[in-house]
């Protein structure tokens, strides 16, 4: 028997069915009260825990399919439809693939994973796909990690490092958003990096933590508060922040994580009489609700009886462990683990939550050793499709994650910090995430020899809407490589022009960003050790002019979509490596695709093969962009696009001492102050005050800029750093040695 549970949300009706086509219980969990309804699937295809609201995905655009994205949509849905595991689109850059891939999906009216190899790239695609989508949901997945120090031991040193975080709250709530979406609805687009094969809580423990409230419903305030606090939220009236439960009187303020707005809960004795949004800032009520639905404020909560099962589990475990080591006469290993496990055990059964609990995650999940890992996948329905965009990047990533984690945490395992189960909180391995592929499209200008082998059609989209050809390519010696490139920014900088400049190593963007901005350049350097958040706001400063140059090492390859920008410089270009591979090279020149004044200068002494493959390539394919061309009569125009935030979140201003009154002497004096600061406390290893002190720097040198001045690096003030900083190098290492 099916039965249906309508919760009315005042936007739709919804109801929820199983994972599989049995009988399932669905449970609201409240204190003290579990209300356990029988749940069957009522459609026979679909699988995972949703509330079904059908309705279809719309594209909303001032475009029309043009150039060969009507062959390759037509092509591309033509092969799903006749059920085809794998297909390929070839699409040079500029040429609208991610057009291409929106209107797919609306055609096929599917639930949709997009999966890209880094931050900056998904956070295109989520801004684009959110443009074409405005009607559907549209989420944002990708690691929330500003700064991780991954938990690690090492043995030659008897080093143990502990595991060290800097959570973004932003990326924290586009994550939650993600899965309550995919729990509420059908139309959801997820644009995801390879953080979406990594543990998460599993969909039935979602299912058992969900509180569920309508207008009417007869419920204790006390009860209502303390499931909310089972859901790890916290109870604090003074600081109200995301995760937070606010009690004042009868009423009940709840800030669920993955939300911008909190919800005001209003009792009458033990009635809610009355739910409505609340702006967390303003402490304004919005929209008044008939309903709503609270999900857990942490990735891994879990209940009071998946507890008892699992903490004699986890403690037979430790048992086995202690004689383990005993056996084999290591004690400081069976005390070790000994005192780290009870202590953690402790912490679940007072709080139900502690520090490193996803290392426990087999036993809470009740997964027994190899079994695949719950992930983000997990909450998408069987029939849901995944675009691999970059494909010949972003699949290498996720056949290594496996191996690199699993190296790791053996060796916590086999000293002591670590039971053998928590390998078993890992990224999935390649055979597990292939039984997630059902149908896929790999997206790439330049597709490996694994994506065209399975492939069983590939789809070419190798003319551009805007007629535009692919950029000339000019080789240049590399002797005078500085000077010939500043002459070349000063040409395109004349005509409200951009560049982007590849160097082969992150110092040597710095450095090279440090030459420019002294010559009066306004220059930023990109590259791994800049925030996620950041990165988007830098390019987002370059198409708005802040900046004229970028320098990058590998992330101004794939995916930048930067019409503004005219000239590609690749320094280097004959230093054969994987940054300078053929497929490096490609990917790089396609940056300049957008304009029809796009140029790559390849500066390099020898004609490398990889150039060579990157330059003949880039040739035929402007042979037949000009031949079409010719052919209709095309005119080839850049591409306009307008400005705007790649994530709608927001970013903290940053702050200086910059004052109006300033004069430039008072700048270059203070940059020079700062300076000797940064310096010093990099030798003191305070390595985050000097970040801090290094993004004042940053912002003081751009005020000379604006002020009409460039910096002169040279001062004798820092000569004061750098020899304090050579004293303490030498005291410590006299230090070690007078150790040994």
């Amino acid at each position: 028997m099916s039965v249906k549970i309508t919760i009315e949300s005042g936007l739709e009706s919804i109801f929820y069915h199983s994972m599989n086509h049995s009988s399932h219980s669905m449970i609201f969990l409240v204190p003290d009260e579990k209300i356990s309804l029988p749940v069957s699937c009522p459609s026979p295809v679909f699988g995972g825990i949703y509330p079904i609201v059908e309705k279809s995905f719309k594209v909303v655009s001032d475009f029309s399919p043009a150039g060969d994205q009507p062959q390759a949509i037509e092509k591309l849905v033509d092969g799903i439809w006749r059920g085809m595991h794998f297909q390929t689109l070839l699409g040079v850059t500029g040429s609208g693939k991610t057009y291409t891939m929106a209107k797919v999906i609306e055609k096929i009216n599917r639930p949709t994973l997009v999966i890209a190899h880094n931050k900056t790239l998904a956070a295109q695609l989520y801004s684009e796909l959110s443009e074409f989508f405005p009607e559907n949901a549209v989420e944002y997945f990708v690691s929330y990690y500003d700064y991780y120090q991954p938990e690690a031991y090492v043995p030659s040193s008897d080093l143990y490092i502990a595991k060290e975080t800097d959570i973004n709250e932003d990326i924290q709530r586009l994550r939650h958003s993600t899965v309550r979406s995919l729990l509420e609805r059908r139309d959801v687009i997820v644009v995801a990096s390879v953080s979406c094969i990594y543990g998460w809580e599993s969909p039935e423990g979602y299912q058992e933590q969900v509180v569920a409230i309508k207008k009417g419903d007869t419920m204790l305030r006390d009860e209502f508060v303390r499931g909310l606090v089972a859901m790890q939220y916290s109870r604090n009236n003074i600081a109200f922040e995301a995760g937070n439960v606010r009690v004042i009187g009868s009423t009940v303020d709840v800030w669920p994580p993955e939300q911008e707005d909190a919800v005001r809960v209003e009792f009458e004795f033990d009635e809610i009489v009355k739910i409505s949004r609340l702006d967390p800032v303003l402490s304004s009520v919005g929209e008044e609700m008939e309903g709503f639905l609270f999900f857990p404020a942490k990735q891994f909560v879990t209940t009071q009886a998946r507890l008892d099962y699992a903490i004699p589990m986890i403690m037979n475990e430790l048992d086995e462990r202690i004689k383990y080591f005993k056996e084999n006469n290591k004690p400081l290993e069976a005390e070790r683990i000994e005192e780290r496990t009870k202590y953690d055990l402790e912490m679940l059964k007072e709080i139900g939550y502690c520090n490193g609990i996803e290392n426990y995650s087999m036993h809470l999940s009740g997964r027994q050793p190899g079994e695949r890992p719950y992930t983000l996948m997990n909450f998408f329905q069987d029939d849901f499709f995944m675009i691999i965009d970059e494909s010949h990047i972003t699949l290498p990533q996720i056949r290594g994650m496996y191996a690199g984690d699993k190296a790791r945490k053996k060796v916590l395992v086999d000293y002591g910090f670590r039971l053998p189960s928590a390998m078993e909180n890992r990224p999935l391995n390649w055979d597990e995430f292939q039984n997630f592929m059902h149908q896929v499209v790999f997206v790439s200008a330049t597709p490996s020899d694994f994506e065209i082998s399975s492939s069983e059609q590939v789809a070419e989209q190798l003319i551009r809407p805007t007629g535009l050809l692919d950029p000339e390519i000019e080789v240049k010696p590399i002797k005078g490589q500085i000077d010939d490139l500043k002459k070349e920014i000063e040409a395109r900088v004349a005509k409200n022009e951009r560049v982007l400049v590849t160097v082969l190593t992150k110092k040597m963007a710095e450095n090279l960003s440090d030459h420019l901005l002294s010559q009066g350049f306004k220059v930023c350097y990109l590259h791994s050790d800049i925030g996620t958040i950041e990165r988007v706001e830098i390019l987002k400063k370059l198409r708005e002019g802040t900046f004229d140059v970028v320098v990058g090492v590998n992330l101004l390859r794939e995916g930048l979509d930067l019409p503004e920008v005219s000239l590609i410089a690749i320094l280097d270009a004959d230093k054969e490596g994987f940054l300078r591979s053929s497929t490096s090279l490609i990917q790089t020149v396609g940056r300049a695709a957008r304009n029809v004044s796009g140029k790559v200068i390849m500066y390099a002494d020898e004609m490398t093969d990889s150039m060579k493959k990157a330059i003949e390539e880039t040739n035929r394919r402007r042979v037949i962009q000009n031949e079409f061309n010719i052919e209709h009569n095309i005119k080839p125009e850049t591409i306009k696009k307008a400005i705007r935030e790649l994530l709608s979140i927001g970013t903290p201003q940053q702050e200086s001492k910059v004052s109006d009154a300033m004069t430039e002497k008072d700048i270059q004096a203070m940059i020079l102050q700062l300076t000797d600061e940064m310096n010093l406390a990099a030798a003191m290893l305070e390595f985050e005050k000097a970040a801090k002190i290094r993004d004042q720097v940053a912002i003081l040198r751009g005020e000379l800029l604006v002020k009409g001045k460039g910096f002169d690096e040279s001062s004798s003030r820092t000569k004061t750093a750098k020899k304090l900083k050579q004293k303490l190098t030498q005291a410590e290492f006299r230090k070690k040695k007078g150790r040994r």
